[in-house]
């Protein structure tokens, strides 16, 4: 039989995209407030905010590779991933406004654990919808320049997420002036638009086939890979245990070099963007001295994120896009480093160095993203296809091990640096050492990782002519044969 090249309509790259909304959101706002939440409003220690927030992303991380196997069993059994994708939309809202809903009467330490627990709920339910999220364009967009262009138009909205969550999450807490009920209009209103954005992604590009029907060639091939795997462990796909799922993960971590040099990178720029987002609050209230400034620095941030995201997918088709990638990042690193100036002058000249962050930070975004269904794919023509949930759930662990890590880093260095917490309308002073911290921490400490980061940039070898090369192999072997 011969395979019919899939056709990327539009419809199928606005569905998807539209996901976007719902994880671009739940990346942003609690990656922004929700430290601040705890030291600044719940009165918890700097130290052990950080550490709450963290175990409840440990917990994600443990977990991600476990979604991306079961993921890939599920597609086998019912031809598609959407039902891992619809519960995590249909429960992540309200886990999200449990986190936001703490009792103003709680003392610190219960009002920590309080958090810890709803946002290790809502992790989960956010881990259900992306990981499944992450390994759809390898299914659903067959080129090299199909997955640029799906992936590029994904962190278009993707960036208008973190501009509408960025600049108005916050905002919505100042609706009232009771700041518990302010995190809970903020939790409400964005829950519901991530909860929204979530579920049209699901209804509208997740590919829906039957089991074993025609054309439903991804799922068969699913069905292969899984089955002489089982076959050869002498392992029935119902009984498949948990070290196994693991032992899936870190097999494709292991096996695929461009995996590992992909990853390593995304994680440890994921740790840098991670940092200023986590610092970004605290930049605004003590070095900016305006929580108003929040608001601007998101809009700095990604106005040029929003222009630049299509035109990274312009320079990616003439240059490839692993040096487009690594421009990006290198603007990015530079944009940061710049941003120590504040330590002698705050003001508002650090919206340029923002905005030009939000240039590279666009292609930081959408380029590895695209990148990731060539490696995919790649390693599908070389050891199997059926993993892509397994990379899914990889990939989604990496990325959440920098943002955890992000946040863990600043919580270190405002407890060193003497940072003094506060309860609900408290009036506190922050010490010269702290403000330093908080700088130090949104500027020198990113650009260092980013630099970092592209060194194991330069590992990742795959190259366009390589994945053309895979496409026409396949295209070779499935053409029927003449002339016998």
């Amino acid at each position: 039989m011969i395979a019919t090249p899939r056709v990327l309509t539009r419809t199928t790259v606005a569905g998807y995209a539209a996901g976007s909304l719902g994880t671009g959101g739940f990346a942003t706002l609690p990656g922004l407030v929700l430290v601040f939440y705890l030291t600044d409003t719940l009165g918890v220690a700097a130290l052990l905010a950080g550490l709450l927030v963290t175990l409840a992303k440990v917990w994600d991380v443990l977990i991600d590779p476990l979604i991306g196997a079961w993921s890939d069993r599920w597609l086998l059994r019912t031809g598609s991933r959407r039902g891992f994708m619809l519960l995590g939309a249909c429960t992540l809202p309200l886990f999200f406004i449990l986190t936001f809903s703490v009792p103003a009467s709680l003392p610190p330490l219960a009002a920590g654990i309080w958090v810890f627990v709803a946002f290790l709920l809502t992790a989960t339910s956010f881990s259900l919808f992306q990981v499944p999220y992450i390994a759809l364009p390898a299914e659903i967009a067959d080129s090299y320049d199909q997955r640029t262009r799906l992936l590029t138009w994904r962190v278009v909205v993707l960036t208008l997420a973190i501009l509408l969550f960025g600049a108005g999450g916050p905002a919505l807490r100042t609706v009232t002036e009771d700041e518990y009920v302010g995190y809970i209009v903020m939790a409400v209103v964005a829950g519901v638009v991530i909860g929204l954005g979530m579920l049209v992604a699901v209804f509208v590009s997740v590919p829906r086939r039957s089991r074993g029907s025609v054309g439903a060639a991804s799922v068969t091939d699913t069905a292969t890979s899984a089955s002489a795997t089982d076959a050869a462990s002498g392992t029935s796909p119902d009984k498949v245990s948990l070290r196994r799922y693991y032992a899936e993960g870190f097999g494709a971590l292991r096996r695929s070099q461009p995996f590992r040099a992909l990853l390593a990178t995304f994680l440890l720029q994921g740790l840098a963007t991670g940092l200023m987002l986590a610092a970004a609050n605290y930049v605004a209230v003590w070095v900016l001295d305006s929580e108003d400034a929040l608001t601007f620095l998101f809009v700095a941030l990604i106005a040029p994120a929003l222009l630049f995201a299509p035109l990274w997918g312009v320079i990616a088709r003439r240059i490839g896009k692993e040096r487009s990638y690594l421009y990006a990042s290198i603007l990015y690193g530079i944009a940061a480093f710049s941003l120590i100036g504040m330590l002698w002058a705050p003001g508002s000249w650090v919206y340029v160095p923002v905005a030009l962050a939000g240039a590279g930070y666009a292609g930081m975004q959408s380029l590895p993203m695209a990148m990731l269904p060539d490696v995919i794919s790649h390693d599908a023509a070389t050891a199997g296809p059926g993993r892509a949930g397994t990379f899914g759930g990889m990939w989604t662990a990496g990325e959440t091990t920098g943002m955890a890590l992000g946040a863990t880093a600043l919580s270190i260095v405002l407890a060193v640096t003497g940072y003094v917490q506060s309860s609900g309308a408290e009036v506190v002073t922050q010490p010269a050492s702290a403000v330093a911290g908080i700088v130090v921490s949104f500027s020198v400490v990113p650009a260092v990782i980013i630099l970092t980061s592209l060194v194991t940039l330069r590992g990742y070898r795959l190259r366009r002519e390589d994945i053309d090369l895979l496409g026409s192999s396949s295209s070779d072997e499935l053409a029927p044969q003449t002339g016998q």
